[in-house]
């Protein structure tokens, strides 16, 4: 029931309060890292490959992620991860200061790469789409063993086996 609210004299108005209660959300990842586009995740993804540099940073997630992070954003990201212990600086070059990821910053990039692939097969499965294989322990045109059990076999000259004929000892 709205609530008559006085505002001078004689004016009379009411102010309407809302009957619905606060929007449930899914809880935050333990690592904070919740959305694909966050600059964090772009900026462990791209620190996953090896150490970089802050132009380097920029350059990487371009061209992998098509994003482009202001230096701002950039360098205000590159603090909070330093903070929370997922990223470190590494021995500067001349004047750049280059980082590299953590072992929590793994685990914590890890952690949303997987939560983002529930959400991504869920919304395919969804969709009706069916999502390329992009695990390599999985696929087996990248994964040994899977390619092993997949890939014909060559039959093996009359004169040896194949190891002989490879030149491996048996």
């Amino acid at each position: 029931m709205p609530r008559p609210c006085r505002t001078g004299p004689g004016i009379d108005y009411y102010v309407a309060r809302s009957s619905v209660g606060a929007m449930a959300h899914a809880p935050a990842s333990p690592a904070g890292l919740d959305r694909a586009s966050e600059p964090a995740i772009l900026i462990l993804t791209s620190l996953a490959s090896g150490v970089k540099h802050g132009y380097a940073l920029t350059k990487d997630i371009e061209a992998f992620a098509g994003v482009t992070l202001g230096p701002g954003t950039l360098y205000g990201a590159i603090t909070r991860l330093d903070q929370r212990g997922f990223i470190e600086a590494a021995a500067p070059e001349e004047r750049r200061r280059p980082y590299r990821i953590t072992a929590a910053g793994r685990e914590a990039l890890a952690a949303a790469v997987r939560d983002m692939r529930t959400i991504a097969d869920e919304g395919a499965a969804r969709l009706g789409l069916v999502l390329p294989m992009t695990n390599p322990m999985t696929n087996p045109m990248t994964n040994p063993l899977k390619k092993a059990m997949t890939t014909p076999k060559r039959p093996t000259s009359a004169g040896g086996t194949r190891r002989a004929r490879l030149g491996w000892s048996t």
